[in-house]
């Protein structure tokens, strides 16, 4: 035994037991002696034995007797040591699980197309796609890696030009610069749904120890079933845009002359944003201090678009000196898109809320479609959108004539359920969701901020070049179809129980064992309520819930009486509980003004209510 766990050892056994401990000194132990034999990064394994050797035991129990689980999100996590952060031997236990699922599931395909890697900028990002790569290449199978960062969104596309068994991008995404993750496509392009994430969870627990071969990447060097999926990825992914957009918008966009400020959150969109840009013919000035890669993203608290104003200060000032009237954001691994436009008179910027975008992206995708389609039945087209997000496509397509169907939150529902609607020979033309997530077409079955800055980026020509700006035609789409108006936001919680116990006095609300039934004092009462944790809907004629059930997952929805619909739940990957708030307004009701201040009397109670922030010392998103 190393000299190192034999002074473990001493300590854990002549020390007494800390309260604040998950586990036993002697289960700790084996963690610990385990750890240091299987890893082989010397950082995180001298984190392991310095904790040990500062007797911080309830931190190692923190760190190895939890683990991060595997989800529909794969990973996400804060980097570190031990099995329950982001380190190099939790994904290489992740990529041998995965591997191992696939082999049981997907074994003809993973032999006959294999797997295709990304990723970010992040920290670890590349060391972990190289991993995962040997991993695969060990056991004889073809690996695509890129050999440079890339969206997210070209993983599942390259997934679906090769047909590959599986997709590995390795991204946090926007969370703060000490997170990474681990995110997964299946065989049909979109996220994986349960209980695919289960099996590949069990698989991981059953191939925790790292095989020798697992950490020796020498094989990408010499590997003849190793090659690099950029050039003819991003070929096919331009040539797919070029199909796209119609040759008449294409010269509008070259005649109009608007120039576009984009920024990269210090992520990977630029150079492939650039890309697009230049064959639509679009004219574009990137933020400088945040066009490249950077994997502390310096100049930002948080690199998300979604943040709003606090998040495109350097966004405003290029855009400023440079005349431009348009922002176009991506979040740094280019899934996400932000768009501020400024108002000529005023000077200000307005910066368009996720559902803002979907309505304006939404009726722009409809318009290019019945122009490029114009003897297609709309009965046989469909648009998506996820729960929480505005029902402002379902008001469209009570007019219009197409499918709508709302899921639950998040892409891999729409993208999924995208992916059933095409085999039975559907079209589906717009999905989107509030967290600034859109899929224009089905190139791409997740969220694409490349696709959708081309798509917006040509809309914003064509309204300019009829004098027209966004907000003016944002406008025109209420009156069409109705004002919808949304306020959104979250609170910020650490400790889980209290998250829990906010969610369970809801369902016991004032000791009554029932839901509330209205807000300030009955002034504004609650029609049905959705709980989508505990199955319950009685609003259905059996009181059970028809969207599927996650019990991992806090979600109520409350619909009012007035119109209003509240959603409250937790995010799958960070400690918040969101807040998600709509009037809908039938076309025709103009006092925008009385619905808006309904709707924040509204909030105002119901935050007060049913989250209680002070007493539960919920922390509110900073603007």
């Amino acid at each position: 035994m190393a000299r190192g766990c034999q002074r473990v050892h001493y300590l854990l056994t002549l020390t007494p037991l800390s309260t604040g401990m998950t586990g036993s000194l002697s289960e700790i132990q084996a963690k610990v002696e385990e750890w240091l034999q299987w890893d082989r990064d010397k950082q995180t394994a001298l984190t392991i034995k310095r904790l040990a050797h500062e007797e911080k035991y309830d931190e190692l129990s923190k760190l190895l007797l939890d683990r991060l689980s595997f989800g529909t999100a794969g990973l996400r996590g804060k980097m570190g040591a031990g099995y329950a952060a982001m380190n190099d031997l939790v994904i290489i236990q992740t990529a041998q699980g995965l591997l191992n699922y696939l082999e049981q599931h997907e074994g003809d395909l993973l032999k006959e197309n294999g797997i295709v890697i990304g990723y970010d900028g992040r920290h670890n990002s590349k060391r972990w796609a190289e991993l995962t790569a040997s991993i695969f290449l060990h056991r004889d199978y073809i690996v695509r890696l890129f050999s440079a960062v890339v969206p997210t969104p070209f993983v599942p596309f390259t997934v679906a030009k090769y047909e590959c068994a599986i997709g590995v991008m390795v991204t946090a995404s926007h969370n703060p610069k000490e997170d990474n993750g681990y995110k997964v496509y299946g065989s049909n392009g979109a996220q994986i749904v349960s209980p695919v994430d289960h099996e590949i969870q069990e698989n991981i627990l059953n191939n925790l120890k790292p095989l020798e071969t697992s950490w020796d990447t020498s094989v990408l060097s010499t590997s003849p079933l190793l090659s690099d999926p950029l050039e003819a990825t991003l070929n096919d992914y331009l040539h797919t845009i070029e199909e796209t957009i119609l040759p008449k918008h294409k010269e509008i966009n070259e005649t109009a002359q608007v120039l576009f400020t984009y920024t990269a959150m210090h992520g990977v969109g630029y150079r492939y944003v650039a890309k697009v840009f230049d064959l639509i013919k679009v004219r574009m000035v990137p933020v400088e201090e945040q066009k490249d890669p950077h994997s502390d993203f310096p100049t930002v608290k948080f690199p998300n678009p979604e943040e709003g104003k606090s998040s495109l200060d350097l966004s405003f000032s290029t855009a400023d000196a440079n005349g431009s009237r348009v922002i176009i954001a991506n979040d740094p691994d280019a899934d996400r898109m932000g768009v501020a436009e400024k108002n000529e008179g005023s000077g200000e910027w307005r910066v368009f809320t996720g559902n803002e975008l979907g309505a304006l992206l939404g009726w722009w995708c409809l318009y290019c479609f019945k122009l490029k389609y114009p003897d297609e039945p709309l009965e046989n087209t469909y648009m998506l959108s996820s729960t929480v997000s505005s029902m402002i496509l379902r008001s469209m397509s009570y007019k219009e004539g197409f499918n709508y169907i709302d899921t639950l939150t998040g892409f891999k529902w729409m993208g999924n359920r995208t992916y059933d609607l095409l085999k039975e020979g559907k079209k589906v033309i717009f999905a989107f969701e509030e967290a600034i997530g859109f899929c224009c077409g089905t190139a791409v079955l997740d969220k694409d901020g490349v696709s959708a800055a081309f798509q917006l980026a040509t809309l914003t020509s064509y309204l300019y070049n009829d004098k027209k700006t966004l907000g003016d035609k944002l406008g025109e789409i209420y009156d069409e179809y109705g004002y919808h108006v949304s306020r959104n936001s979250y609170f910020i919680c650490y400790e889980a129980d209290k998250i829990t116990s906010i969610f369970k006095r809801l369902r016991d609300y004032k000791g009554t064992e029932r839901y509330p039934t209205g807000i300030l004092e009955e002034k504004y009462e609650i029609s049905t309520v959705r709980d989508l944790t505990m199955g319950f809907d009685n609003s259905q004629a059996d009181e059970k819930a028809v969207l599927p059930v996650s019990e991992s997952n806090q979600m109520i929805t409350f619909n009012f009486s007035n119109g209003l619909v509240c959603t409250l739940r937790t995010s799958g990957t960070e400690p918040k509980i969101k807040y998600y708030t709509e009037m809908c307004a039938t076309p025709g009701e103009s006092n925008q003004e009385a619905i808006l201040d309904t709707l924040m009397e509204m909030v105002e109670g119901i935050i007060a209510e049913f989250l209680e922030p002070e007493k539960n010392e919920l922390i509110a998103k900073h603007d």
